[in-house]
């Protein structure tokens, strides 16, 4: 089985936990750009570097590199022998990633990560079914209202929900011209759907 799956969508879409849930039923890897991003930015403020120097952010990359880890349940992402994962969704993290995500050779650098990873796999994140598998099997896009989004973060985050519904206000502006669904997705408007009824779509469309 070499197929690819990719789940694309918008900030707090649920784009991991649904890819988390396809991929164990389908009994395959998933893999996140999420993850990756969000471990460069991480890298980026420990650092001290400026998100807008992209090029002192590629030459981090170099001298630290971050290696992504396929896990059955989540991706981790260690630097060296340490491990960044639990560091990864921050309000720290949340309030630069697009900006660091919007440098062309960041996306470059992230996209060669994935490409070198084999499939099979269900691949969630930033321009999966665009930019970095377009010839994926199955293409999947998922969006929600921004409050149902925030409810949904405001469970997982000690930030009150104001705070968190303005961030993902931000973040969309911000996201709108890169997230965009490939042409060939298939939109899931996950607002009133649970997990399991999304995973039951994706997995109804992959059969």
């Amino acid at each position: 089985m070499t197929v690819i799956i990719t789940i694309d969508g918008i900030a707090a879409s649920g784009k991991s936990s649904v890819a988390s849930r396809v991929a164990s039923k389908l009994n395959i890897p998933y893999i996140s750009s999420g993850y990756l991003y969000r471990a460069v930015t991480y890298l980026v403020y420990v650092s001290q570097i400026d998100p807008s120097d992209q090029e002192a952010i590629v030459a981090a990359l170099h001298t630290h590199p971050l290696t992504l880890i396929p896990k059955p349940e989540e991706n981790e992402v260690w630097q060296g022998e340490e491990n960044y994962t639990p560091f990864l969704h921050t309000t720290e993290v949340d309030l630069t990633v697009s900006e660091i995500a919007r440098h062309a050779a960041v996306r470059t650098w992230v996209t060669e990560q994935l490409k070198d990873l084999p499939p099979p796999f269900v691949a969630e994140g930033r321009d999966m079914g665009t930019a970095v598998f377009p010839h994926a099997h199955h293409k999947f896009y998922l969006t929600a209202s921004v409050q149902v989004r925030a409810q949904r973060r405001a469970k997982e985050r000690p930030e009150d929900l104001e705070s968190i519904q303005a961030a993902l206000e931000m973040r969309d502006r911000e996201d709108r011209i890169q997230s965009k669904p490939a042409p060939d997705a298939v939109v899931i408007d996950t607002s009133d759907l649970t997990l399991d009824q999304v995973v039951e779509q994706i997995l109804k469309g992959v059969q």
